[in-house]
């Protein structure tokens, strides 16, 4: 079994770390409730900050429960949430990856810095041998996301994921990996 992910870890500009109750109101506002940033994700915009808070504590209860590992994403210069991102679980396929990141800090190239650094992590580990992530196959901008973190298209799950705010049906996925 893999050890357990660190809930700090630091990029060149970024720190992620474990989420906390207190970050339900700048997630609320940056991008929980913002339908842009919300659209290929696998929930609806958040109605209120109780829904963001109810959020934070299934991601508290996930890392109690070593389930998934969710982290905050925070600017190192100014101290500012920017978003968020999981290893949403690993097991015999490897390690999942999911993010969101707020509009306003959009092709600044830190959910790439981000992710090459999980997944430098995760096939660091002895029993990881494969890092995947899952992207609409209209979500251009996750995909070019997931090519410059060095990962590679594989295919498309066909009706994967039901992706509320797309619609009642599943919809096609690029599946996206990196292998060891």
């Amino acid at each position: 079994m893999p050890e357990r992910p660190s809930e700090l870890i630091e990029t060149k500009r970024l720190i992620m770390r474990k989420p906390m109750m207190e970050d339900a109101f700048p997630i609320f506002q940056l991008y929980a409730r913002d339908e842009d940033v919300t659209r290929y994700l696998t929930f609806k915009p958040h109605q209120s900050i109780d829904d963001t808070k109810t959020f934070l504590k299934r991601c508290l209860n996930n890392w109690k429960n070593n389930t998934s590992f969710p982290w905050t994403i925070v600017r190192m210069r100014d101290k500012q949430l920017i978003g968020m991102v999981e290893i949403v679980g690993i097991d015999h396929s490897g390690a999942n990856l999911g993010y969101v990141l707020a509009r306003p800090y959009w092709g600044e190239g830190y959910m790439t810095e981000v992710l090459q650094k999980i997944i430098t992590w995760a096939l660091s580990q002895n029993d990881i041998y494969r890092v995947w992530a899952i992207c609409d196959v209209e979500n251009t901008a996750s995909t070019r996301v997931l090519e410059k973190s060095g990962m590679q298209r594989e295919g498309i799950l066909r009706r994967w994921i039901i992706l509320p705010n797309m619609g009642d049906e599943p919809r096609d996925c690029y599946c996206y990996s990196i292998v060891r």
